[in-house]
């Protein structure tokens, strides 16, 4: 480098005289040092031009190339070195501009001539379809399969006193990480979460003072072990020092604050002050204001004083004061407004009342018509009694599939397997006009089955219907052939809206043709029967659920004057009385009992159609003995049936989660008498078990004779949806 850098130098100096570069003048030009002499001081040859142009403008503007005024037009080609090199030199002579060896530091201009074109880049792109986009595997990207983990316990303090460790433990980071970790800095960033845990449920209690603090140490004598201690102090305890309530004056005046449940000297607990908030958000649509909006409460806290205390505001907004007014509709056309009207437990000009409107919602979703239902108050403007507004209540309407299939399934010992599946369209005859297909298919019976129903008939949950059927039964009892024609009328409960009272009542038709035991020949006959029945039943019902109630009892009275034509006209009445009771022993543990007592007055036994007369035993009446054995038995061991009827069961149900045991006891039989005794009790007992759904319990009981007779099997079983009462 010494080298290169002292042989550059005389080259240097001769460019720097060659070149004709003027010396600089004026008051910026560089001083001689002290002691030197200029050139003309010395006697050296000055350059006659002095600060004349090295090139003339002349010169340079020739030898510009010529632009083109277009814009768009390409670039002119690079002239070659050679060319370029003439060109610069053509306005000078050489005497003028002698010529400067290429020296070592002299810089090429001249472009490197084209690389040779690489075969590969003509070749086609690759379809994106077969590349391989897995990522590449780095050193970074492999997981090792059983990490290195560390322990930890977890210790907290300071919550038990204020019952606060149990949610704690519920929300808790460190709890959740089940006392695992990869590190020690993951430990403690799950402290630090329960930290602030600790802190806020201490202020949901209203202990806004309160801190907490988390520590994470080792174990000694435990490598590899922490311990993550989470310590709370609670602090002070607010209290209310004040309550106000920002609203509009109402009716009754003290509406608001009696239905908000907060009080001076209260804490300031964030579950109590919610609770008391929602309940105005609930009272107020049922004491006539439907548009009430509550809105943010502001609590200031005085830290300062001796008593730890806030003051506590908020400001409800009641809306008008309002009655109901009338339905309007929108959407799908499912219901017109005339049978709209048929729903509403309420008339125009009664004060509003949000459960009315729930009602309302809620028979409108129990006709199964509907995908969507809304309804929604509106306000109108129009005035209404006692100073209010009216609303009018506007029906969404979304229509839901008319159709329908459904099915049964089950088995029981004397009976066989059942089956009944059954079509319908719930809107085939509009307003609610439906039509049910039913088809029985079991070892001991079939049928079909045609029904018209007509709900909301003319009024809210009554129901009119048009049956016909025809059945065939193969029982031990008897073998018959039947015809039915009947009308009905009831006001029934649903799954969705159960009724405290309930009542039918209609007539029938029947026609049927059956083997039956004459004991004055000793053989078995087949007689034909017509029947002509007026049935009516009423039910009081206070149990909690249809199909699986738990608390309650409910009393069921059947009352059925017949008429039966077989030879001669003989008229009678069926009387059938049953009462049931719920009783909760626990939250899993329901004792449930029935009572079931019928009598038949007015007929002999033997002049009865044997499908008419009471039978006991069976799944629904007392398990462990086949259906129908229990009474009197003709000579060859087949029951007969009576004029009277008995039953009693008892039952414990326990629950855990979706299952259930269910031990029972039943006792009852017939009799050839009109009225039944207490004497010759057969009893069954058993064990069941349940699987609960949405739609009601599975049902398994296996139940055994306890005091059998003759011909009675030793073992009976039931499968089929729903308790046995």
């Amino acid at each position: 480098m010494a080298i290169a850098l002292l042989t550059a130098a005389p080259a240097s100096a001769q460019l720097a005289q060659q070149q004709g570069r003027a010396p600089a003048q004026g008051p910026d030009a560089p001083k001689s040092p002290q002691g030197q002499s200029t050139p003309a001081d010395s006697g050296q040859a000055v350059d006659p031009k002095g600060n004349a142009p090295i090139v003339p403008d002349s010169e340079f503007n020739a030898a510009l190339p010529p632009l083109s005024g277009d814009i768009n037009a390409p670039l002119e080609p690079m002239p070659s070195a050679a060319a370029g090199t003439a060109a610069n030199a053509a306005p000078q002579s050489t005497a003028a501009r002698p010529t400067i060896a290429p020296t070592a530091t002299a810089a090429d201009t001249s472009l490197p001539p084209a690389a040779t074109e690489n075969p590969e880049l003509a070749q086609p792109l690759v379809p994106l379809s077969s590349f391989d986009t897995t990522p590449l595997q780095t050193a970074a990207d492999v997981k090792d399969p059983n990490p290195p983990q560390i322990r930890y316990d977890t210790v907290l303090k300071g919550l038990d006193a204020l019952n606060l460790d149990g949610q704690f433990k519920s929300l808790s980071a460190l709890r959740e990480g089940s006392g695992k970790a990869a590190n020690a800095t993951q430990v403690s960033a799950r402290a630090r979460e329960d930290e602030a845990l600790a802190v806020r449920l201490m202020k949901s209690l209203g202990y806004y003072d309160g801190t907490a603090v988390s520590t994470v140490e080792t174990i000694p004598n435990d490598a590899g072990r922490l311990r993550a201690t989470v310590s709370a102090t609670p602090g002070r305890l607010y209290h209310l020092s004040s309550v106000t309530v920002k609203a509009d004056p109402v009716v009754p005046s003290d509406l608001i604050t009696h239905n908000l449940p907060l009080k001076v000297g209260d804490p300031i607990e964030a579950a109590r002050i919610e609770g008391a908030e929602a309940n105005v958000s609930l009272v107020l649509p049922q004491q006539g204001y439907p548009f009430v909006k509550v809105g943010e409460r502001d609590i200031l806290l005085d830290d300062v004083s001796d008593q730890a205390t806030g003051a506590y505001t908020l400001p409800v907004d009641s809306g008008p004061r309002s009655s109901f007014g009338q339905l309007t509709t929108k959407g799908d056309a499912v219901f017109d407004l005339n049978h709209l009207n048929v729903f509403p437990r309420f008339d125009q000009g009664d004060l509003y009342d949000a459960r009315k409107t729930d009602d309302l919602r809620d028979a409108l979703v129990a006709t199964g018509l509907f995908r969507g239902i809304a309804v929604e108050p509106q306000r109108t403007g129009r005035p209404g009694p006692d100073g209010t507004e009216q609303v009018d209540l506007l029906v969404t309407q979304t229509k839901g599939p008319p159709r329908s299939l459904g099915g049964t399934l089950g088995y029981s010992t004397g009976q066989g397997f059942r089956a009944e599946g059954t079509w319908t369209h719930r809107n085939l005859f509009p307003p609610e006009g439906a039509l049910i297909g039913s088809v029985i298919a079991g070892t001991q019976e079939q049928g079909l089955s045609g029904t018209f129903r007509r709900s909301n008939a003319g009024k809210r949950d009554r129901t009119f219907q048009i049956i016909a059927s025809a059945n065939h039964n193969n029982y031990d009892a008897y073998d018959a052939f039947t015809g039915t024609l009947g009308v009905r009328w009831s006001y029934d409960s649903t799954p969705i809206w159960q009724k405290r009272i309930t009542y039918a009542y209609g007539a029938e038709l029947v026609g049927t043709n059956e083997s039956v035991w004459d004991f004055s020949r000793n053989e078995s006959v087949r007689r034909t029967y017509g029947i002509v029945a007026l049935p009516g039943q009423i039910q009081w019902d206070t149990s909690d659920s249809l199909l699986n109630p738990t608390r309650g009892y409910r009393l069921k009275l059947n009352l059925s004057p017949e008429t039966s034509v077989q030879g001669s006209v003989s008229p009678y009445i069926r009387t059938m009385i049953e009462g049931t009771f719920y009783y909760p022993v626990s939250s899993s543990i329901v004792i449930a009992g029935r009572a079931r007592a019928g009598s038949i007055q007015g007929i002999d036994r033997d002049d009865l159609a044997p499908s008419r007369r009471y039978y006991g035993g069976g799944g629904g009446s007392v398990r462990g003995y086949g259906y129908q054995r229990l009474g009197p038995l003709d000579p060859q061991g087949n029951p007969v049936g009576g004029r009277s009827l008995n039953e009693f069961a008892v039952e414990a149900r326990y629950r855990f989660g979706n299952f259930g045991i269910v031990p029972f006891v039943d006792a009852g039989n017939s009799y050839e008498s009109s009225l039944p005794k207490g004497s010759d009790l057969k009893f069954g007992a058993g064990i069941g078990g349940r699987f609960y759904t949405n739609f009601g319990p599975l049902r398994l009981d296996v139940a055994t004779p306890l005091n059998p007779r003759k011909g009675d099997g030793k073992v009976a079983l039931y499968i089929s949806i729903g308790q046995a009462f």
